[in-house]
């Protein structure tokens, strides 16, 4: 892309994203993150009522008398993006593609954590992790990101979700606040998100296109895989073959309602044509109750 055109679409969405950020998101961010981390702050002496399991046996046996370690609200989380960029981002039916509605998701959340002065990073993958951006502060390191979801081209096209999620845990090792973005067209990653999940606080964002969810009755047409590149013929004037897909979309949303269910992890779900910001707030206030 054109350095340009880039910088225009770059403004474009800073100034969309930034005044959604300023205007409604900022306030329903803040109750909904923080302060849910806890660092250490200093041990002092046991007084009776304290947790024992807040004991620091190290200091305990240094002294030969009872030590707790005082912990306090962080005023500072790292918020990390894991972004799916796989081939099957390039696919929309209605009013943007899977990435456009990523991209300004992410530009949003981005846009909430600095305002909260939070830091942010980024874990862009595919069927590998494509590209890993620290975490940071400031509106040059979020225009960077901007940047990125624009214009990054990946070098695959599948998705494995399980990779992206044990990179994430192994490189972030401090607990954050985690946004998993993605289709989540991809399979046999649900230990990794129970692990991640128990690590950091880990929200699912499942981006889909209405018409994924059936088919169209418009004859024999020729469909292909965008990941795989596997090309097949589907007679969809069949009812059968319509009914089955429906079906089998309907299994997969419900098994993935269930997998994020026994996980502990909070999800929402954003169609391209659907304004995001009530989902979004919505998820907010959802975990606001729950603080």
């Amino acid at each position: 892309m054109e350095t340009t055109e880039l910088l225009k679409k770059v403004r474009k969405i800073e100034i969309k994203t930034r005044g959604l950020s300023n205007q409604i998101f900022s306030g329903e961010y803040h109750s909904a993150f923080k302060g849910r981390g806890m660092a250490f702050s200093e041990v002092r002496e046991y007084m009776p009522g304290d947790d024992i399991r807040n004991i620091d046996w190290n200091v305990t046996a240094r002294f030969n008398h009872p030590f707790v370690k005082i912990f306090e609200e962080e005023r500072e989380l790292t918020v990390m993006l894991l972004v799916d960029i796989s081939a099957s981002g390039d696919y929309g039916t209605r009013r943007q593609f899977k990435r456009e509605l990523i991209t300004e998701l992410c530009a949003v959340l981005s846009f909430s954590a600095i305002q909260n002065n939070d830091k942010i990073g980024v874990i862009f993958f595919s069927d590998k992790i494509e590209k890993f951006i620290p975490p940071k502060k400031g509106k040059s390191h979020i225009l960077r990101i901007i940047r990125e979801l624009i214009d990054f081209h990946p070098e695959s096209n599948g998705t494995d979700i399980g990779g992206a999620l044990r990179y994430f845990t192994n490189m972030i090792k401090k607990r954050s606040i985690s946004f998993l973005i993605s289709d989540f067209q991809s399979s046999n990653y649900s230990d990794a998100l129970k692990i991640a999940a128990r690590k950091h606080d880990l929200v699912g964002i499942r981006i889909y296109d209405r018409r994924e969810a059936e088919l169209p009755d418009v004859g024999l047409i020729r469909m292909q895989d965008a990941e795989t590149g596997k090309l097949m013929w589907v007679d969809t004037s069949k009812a059968y073959t319509r009914e089955h897909y429906r079906r089998s979309w309907e299994q997969h949303e419900k098994s993935l309602e269930e997998l994020f269910a026994r996980s502990g992890v909070d999800q929402v779900k954003i169609a391209t044509d659907q304004n995001y910001v009530q989902p979004l707030i919505n998820l907010f206030k959802k975990r606001e109750k729950r603080a």
